[in-house]
């Protein structure tokens, strides 16, 4: 029952945390670009993938959350929404080991090292 609250725990506060982060940056978005309310052409300009001011990789968001930009922000809450099951799978490893199971140990770590492979496949392809 504990490891079921842990995991739900996990899972919550996740999805909260990174909504919050979204909501926050695109509050902050608005606020810099005030124009994007008021008209539709500016607007797109705020999810264009071939803008330069939309972080593409991890460097361009860390350097967007620096000088507090709303397209970094919410990149990073998307971001910890992508982490938030993968946390649970790191997590079940841990009670699975308290538990002394180490068949489902050996299958969670498993399917937590495929993951993380297609993280990093991912973005080298």
């Amino acid at each position: 029952m504990r490891a079921e609250r842990l995991i739900s725990t996990v899972l919550r506060v996740g999805v909260i945390a990174s909504l919050t982060t979204i909501l926050l940056g695109t509050v902050i978005a608005f606020v810099h670009h005030p124009e994007y309310v008021t008209s539709p052409r500016q607007l797109v300009h705020l999810s264009r993938p071939s803008d330069n001011s939309f972080p593409h990789t991890l460097r361009d968001v860390f350097t967007g959350l620096l000088s507090l930009r709303g397209q970094a922000i919410v990149v990073l809450g998307l971001l910890m929404l992508i982490a938030t099951p993968v946390a649970r799978v790191a997590v079940s490893i841990l009670l699975f080991l308290e538990e002394g199971d180490l068949t489902y140990v050996a299958i969670t770590s498993t399917v937590l090292g495929l993951l993380l492979l297609s993280f990093f496949v991912g973005s080298a392809g």
